[in-house]
């Protein structure tokens, strides 16, 4: 058994991450979705594609959930999962964060979540090369 994860974003944020990084990788080694929260979408609708897509992620390890922006639509929904299945949610992802996840498909839930806040907080710096004339 394993972890799943499930990606839920803005727009096509999710997806497009998880393309990035299993292309990083050449391979997504953890059963992932990722799931679009349009603007105008129905909270309810894409609660329930969500659960649906936790329970077929959920080969009883748990599932941990990523998602982009803390009390927005998509953070309200992975949310509100908590009463469904044992998940874990994380709100700020970045890619840094979601290869990391990837390269540790064998962590239990709490630890893979560790796992990604460290990959997502690392991978952010401050990339300057100062030239002094």
């Amino acid at each position: 058994m394993s972890v799943g994860l499930l990606i839920i974003t803005h727009g096509q944020l999710g997806p497009a991450l998880l393309k990035s990084a299993t292309d990083i990788l050449g391979c997504c080694p953890l059963a992932a979705k990722a799931l679009e929260a349009p603007s105008d979408c129905n909270p309810d609708s894409i609660l329930e594609q969500a659960r649906a897509a936790a329970e077929s992620l959920d080969s009883g390890d748990g599932v941990l959930v990523l998602t982009d922006l803390y009390g927005s639509t998509p953070s309200n929904i992975s949310c509100r999962l908590q009463q469904f299945h044992k998940t874990n949610i994380i709100a700020g992802i970045n890619l840094p964060m979601l290869v990391r996840v990837l390269n540790y498909p064998a962590l239990q839930l709490d630890e893979l979540t560790h796992k990604a806040i460290s990959g997502g907080r690392d991978g952010v710096m401050l990339c300057k090369t100062r030239i002094d004339r």
